[in-house]
């Protein structure tokens, strides 16, 4: 297919680590999308990176080749934050500083980083948002690259029964073929999308144990069971050897975030969770087109994760640790309001089938009432399994016995940030649209 666009699309990358050649094979996705389809693309980076990395990168934009079509804006985070600052001031919402603090943390927030490349893509004039990350590479096929772009760039934002001509399969219920697809995306081969692999070989059973954690607490054991042995595995290690395409609703168990696509028309009213320190903070939006029935397409051209050593560093594996943790207890809020939004179905769409965000708000609002007794069991349960393994585990777990009050408000006032800017965000995509971004790189 080889059809033109009005609108541009915007290819993002995060980043708090060096990357030139992701960000070198990100600009040839970036120049196949434009040769292909005919569109204009945005290659949006969002450098988070010391001086020293962020110049690195800096010299990786200037030679990329000059590519019809395509712009590279390469911003470091004092870069958006100026944007944003301008953003929240012509949006004129009450309490400012506590919004640009919610949408450029101090902390890591797999979430807030998403929500700036939703605003700036907005500003760009972007139609959607196409996110890769730093810590993952594409699969080569009779040594060419596989770009995820195949899949994503021609069906977003169309009624489905367009894109039904166009893959593998259709599986949609009839009731939903007429909405518009709104997510494309596939998942990754390789190591563990969480950096516990560790664990599993160190003991089995504890693995078992500190996984199934993120289930909740009322599931039967076999169910648990099920769940670990799906988790974090995304498509296993088979390599790609052709394309294969589904139109349905996508399982967000299928799918991972360096390798989605997300239609405007989502991000446009409901942000990602801005929590910090919290791995799968930015899954939300996955299980609410899931659940509010509308259509994506899960495609094949699975990513190539790999894991920097950071992560194993006497800093960087406490700071990753806490954010495991982290995750396993948002899953008492999260829970909740998945059970619900599933229950909700179409109720969750106005009359144009649009996401309605008051009934996302709702059901936040539920959960933060919730008891925080399962919570208080999670915690017990990492800190036997964690001194179990023993070492710089049970280091860890004497550090989290430390926090444990801390990190229970902390889980609980992620959610009440979150509604906080849900509250915002119309206001804030509306100012994105007539905000400038400034004087960051960008070629052409």
């Amino acid at each position: 297919m080889n059809r033109a666009t009005t609108a541009p699309i915007c290819l993002c990358l995060p980043t708090n680590r060096a990357c030139p050649a992701t960000i070198a094979a990100l600009h040839d996705e970036a120049a196949y999308a434009a040769r292909r389809f005919g569109t204009d693309v945005s290659l949006l980076i969002l450098d988070s990176c010391d001086d020293r990395t962020r110049a690195e990168h800096s010299r990786t934009v200037a030679a990329l080749p000059p590519t019809p079509r395509v712009t590279v804006h390469h911003l470091s985070e004092q870069s958006q934050r100026d944007f944003l600052h301008r953003a929240i001031e012509r949006a004129g919402l009450p309490e400012p500083e506590r919004l640009l603090h919610l949408m450029v943390p101090t902390a890591v927030s797999y979430g807030a980083c998403t929500n700036r490349a939703f605003l700036l893509a907005t500003a760009l004039g972007c139609r959607s948002v196409h996110r890769r990350d730093s810590d993952s590479t594409y699969q080569l096929h009779n040594d060419e690259p596989v770009f995820p772009i195949q899949h994503e760039l021609p069906w977003l934002g169309r009624p489905a029964t367009e894109a039904a001509a166009g893959v593998t399969r259709t599986d949609v219920d009839p009731d939903l073929i007429h909405r518009p697809v709104s997510l494309a995306g596939a998942s990754f081969i390789g190591e563990l999308s969480v950096d516990i692999g560790e664990i599993r070989r160190l003991d089995e059973s504890v693995y078992h144990d500190v996984v199934s954690l993120w289930a909740p607490g009322g599931w039967p054991l076999e169910r648990k069971r099920q769940l670990v042995e799906e988790s974090f595995r995304g498509a296993g290690t088979a390599p790609f050897s052709g394309d294969q395409s589904t139109l349905t609703r996508v399982d967000p168990m299928r799918v991972d975030m360096c390798n989605i696509a997300f239609d405007h028309a989502v991000y446009d009213r409901i942000p990602l969770p801005p929590a910090t320190d919290t791995i799968g903070s930015d899954y939300f939006l996955l299980h609410l087109i899931h659940d509010a029935g509308l259509p994506g397409i899960l495609h094949n051209r699975h990513i190539e994760n790999f894991h920097t050593p950071e992560r194993r560093t006497d800093t960087g594996f406490p700071a990753y640790q806490r954010r495991f943790v982290k995750f396993l207890l948002s899953m008492l809020y999260f829970h909740h309001v998945y059970d619900r939004m599933a229950a909700a179905g179409d109720q969750l769409l106005d009359d144009q089938q649009r996401v309605r965000p008051e009934a996302i708000t709702g059901l936040l609002r539920e959960s933060t009432l919730l008891d925080r007794a399962e919570n208080t069991w999670r915690l017990d349960r990492i800190d036997v399994s964690y001194r179990k393994l023993g070492g710089r585990y049970a280091d860890f777990a004497d550090r989290i016995a430390e926090e444990r009050d801390r990190l229970l408000d902390q889980a609980q006032r992620d959610v009440e940030d979150f509604i906080h800017l849900i509250g915002a965000w119309p206001a804030l995509v509306r100012a994105a649209r007539t905000t400038v971004l400034g004087h960051e790189d960008a070629t052409e």
